[in-house]
This record gives C-alpha cells, structure tokens and sequence, in this order.
C-alpha cells in the first residue's frame, strides 16, 4: 500500500553567509497529493532552501517542517523523505543496480524494492550496465529510483527534467502525477523548464532574491478566465457584445473576459465579422514569471 502524503511548511525561514541573504523569510505551503513546482532565477535561494528542509544547511531564522517535525527529527526519514538535489553520483564501474542494493542492504530495503524501481523509473535494460556508460537522463532516472527506495511521503526533487529527451520528460510528467495524484504522495519539484512545469505542477511557488513573489495554484496565476479572438475589426466585434467586458492586445488580437465561445463566436457572426482565431486563454506561466522576476534576482550562481 503506497504511503499518503504528508504537508510541508516553511515559516519565516532564513539564511545568510556573511552579509549575503540567500533566502528572506519565506513561507509557504506544500500539500500532500499534489506537485507543487519551485520555480525562481539562478540564485534565487531555490537549492538552499531545499538543503535545509532536507537537514543539510541550518538556517538562521526560521523553520522547515516535514509533518510538523525537521528532518533530523524523523525516526525514519527513508519511509518519510525520498530527495535528489543533482544526478546520482555512481561509482562509474558500478553497475546501476548494483548502486541501488548497495543503498538498499544499508536501510534493511529487500532486493525486490530494487527491481521493482529499475521497472518503474524505465531502466531495466541499463541496469546491468556499468554506470560509466550512462547519460545525464539515465542518472536523473537512477537518482528518481534511489530516491523512492523507501517508498517516501515526499519527494523532493531538484530539476529532474534536466538530461531527459522529450520521451523522458513525457514520461516523468506522468510519473510525478501518478505518485502525486494516485497515490498520494507530496511532491516539491524545482524546475527552469517552465513550459514542463506549466503541464506538469498543481500548484506554484515563485522566489526571487530568496523572498516569496507569488504562491497559488496553477489554474490561478494566469489571472481572470477569458478567450482570445481574432477578427477584421476588434472594435466592432466589442461593441456586439455589449457588457462583456473586451481589452485590444497589442498583437492586434482582443482579450474577452469570458469563456462562451459559442457566444463570442454568435456574436461576430451577427456583426458580420470573420473570425480568424477564437480560443481560451490559458495560463502564461513564462510572461507571469518575468513579470514577477525580472530586474528583481541578484546576478548569483544557483549555489545559492
């Protein structure tokens, strides 16, 4: 029986090196059954945060809580915290499963956990291989497998997408979804792939200068729901449709704050108007990124 999901709360939590601020009393959130992606510049404070929710930086201020306890608190942190922050560091002359029972004798995990991985993450027929030979996408697959060895609450993953081929990275969307949405679990995934992460999280949370921007579920950040419409006279087709509120974009295209296509679509066909393009506005995680980042992050390398 998969293990369910457990909450992660960040409060008020902080780190300096120096005079640097990496992370700024942040806090947030992260709910069981859901994948919620942490996104922000290089140097936002993303790693740091993620290293001292995981025990390995001690904060200055503040706390990061599994469950209501720190990591170094949990009885058994493989049952509960499953982490890749970079891809495996195999030995090279070590095969892959080798590496993974290795790891497993360690924590008491039977050989079957391991064979049963190799299946799930995709990489049965490299198992056997030695690790030397691997792609940086059969690392980031080992490192998934290692990570949920002790079939953990949470995951808690440092751009896993980085490596794979657009097969890979097909499949890992699945993947983390499953385990979120099947079977419970918490996933916090850091990613720069916004586009993956615009298919892939429920929830967001956007860092820059190591200080929370904006936090909320996918669905939301793309602002009020509405439809695109391209036509010979914008201008008219707003006039038809009375009070429905209508906004012209600078590409020519107008922005109507409503989602009745059907009624939109009536409309120009009563003003005479063709329609060239008539669709839903979805989310632009990219332009709310920016947005929200932009000229706001300090020039640092992702140590930070």
């Amino acid at each position: 029986m998969p293990s369910a999901g457990v909450s992660v709360e960040f409060a008020g939590l902080t780190k300096r090196f120096g005079s640097l601020t990496a992370v700024d009393d942040l806090t947030f959130t992260v709910e069981p059954g859901r994948v919620t992606g942490f996104l922000g510049p290089n140097g936002a404070g993303k790693t740091t945060t993620m290293r001292m929710l995981l025990g390995l930086v001690r904060p200055t201020a503040g706390t990061a809580t599994i469950g209501g306890r720190a990591y170094a608190e949990l009885d058994d942190p493989l049952a509960v915290v499953g982490a890749a922050l970079e891809a495996t560091d195999v030995h090279p002359g070590r095969t892959g499963r080798d590496h993974l029972r290795t790891i497993a004798a360690a924590a008491g995990i039977p050989d079957a956990r391991v064979d049963e991985l190799l299946e799930l993450t995709g990489i049965p027929a490299f198992a056997r291989k030695r690790a030397g030979g691997y792609s940086t996408g059969m690392k980031q697959r080992l490192a998934l497998a290692q990570s949920l060895l002790g079939d953990p609450r949470l995951l808690v993953l440092d751009e896993p997408a980085n490596g794979l081929d657009p097969e890979g990275i097909r499949w890992l969307r699945g993947f983390l979804r499953h385990l979120s949405h099947d079977q419970g679990k918490t996933v916090l995934v850091s990613s720069h792939l916004l586009q993956e992460v615009e298919q892939t999280v429920d929830d967001v949370v956007i860092i820059a200068n190591g200080t929370l921007v904006r936090q909320g579920p996918m669905a939301d950040l793309g602002g009020e729901p509405g439809a695109v419409v391209r036509t010979s006279d914008p201008a008219a087709l707003a006039r038809e449709l009375g009070e429905v509120t209508c906004e012209p974009q600078d590409d020519g295209t107008l922005l109507v704050h409503s989602t009745d296509l059907q009624a939109i679509g009536d409309a120009a066909l009563a003003a005479g108007l063709p329609v060239w393009e008539l669709r839903r506005r979805e989310a632009d995680l990219e332009a709310l990124f920016f947005e929200l980042t932009e000229g706001r992050n300090r020039n640092l390398g992702e140590a930070v």
